[in-house]
């Protein structure tokens, strides 16, 4: 069922630049956004950029120690939202980096927005052209794990953003 929400330019806009690994220099690495979290705008007509929600390349190490546990956090614990997250991983064999388009729907999040969030989410997802890796989560239970998210990026990785498991 699709909704009529449209997709905004900056949300396809940052979805390019995440996706997209050029070589750049250090500065524009840093600048990088490592997560970021769309929203719907206070109309319910546009996917839109959630204010102040992002995490940049270049804020890991330096503002935000742990990558993960700094989105997991941005999450809102009562409502729905869309989210990219730029992941690193290891496996045995070689060192990886992923988009995965994540569609956060709590438990608790009025129904009203869980319908409107779950109608849209084909709208967004066809603006996402390449992703490997969807993942629904439904309760922080879900996704507090890195291990979760490990899962979701198939077999045999021993390491995310750099930590063992």
């Amino acid at each position: 069922m699709a909704s009529g929400v449209t997709v905004t330019d900056d949300v396809i806009r940052v979805f390019n630049e995440m996706k997209v690994r050029k070589c750049s220099t250090q500065e524009e690495i840093k600048k990088r956004k490592k997560a970021v979290l769309f929203c719907l705008s206070d109309d319910k007509k546009y996917i839109i950029l959630e204010a102040g929600k992002e995490i940049l390349v270049g804020d890991v190490g330096d503002t935000v120690d742990d990558p993960y546990k700094s989105f997991i956090a941005m999450l809102p614990k009562d409502d729905c939202r869309y989210a990219l997250y730029d992941a690193w991983y290891e496996t045995h064999e070689t060192r990886k980096e992923d988009l995965i388009f994540v569609f956060w729907a709590p438990d608790c999040a009025p129904l009203k927005s869980k319908m409107i969030y779950a109608s849209s989410k084909d709208a967004i997802k066809k603006k996402f052209p390449g992703i490997k890796h969807e993942w629904q989560a439904n309760s922080f239970e879900d996704i507090k794990e890195r291990k979760a998210l490990a899962e979701k990026l198939g077999g045999g990785v021993v390491r995310l953003e750099g930590k063992p498991f």
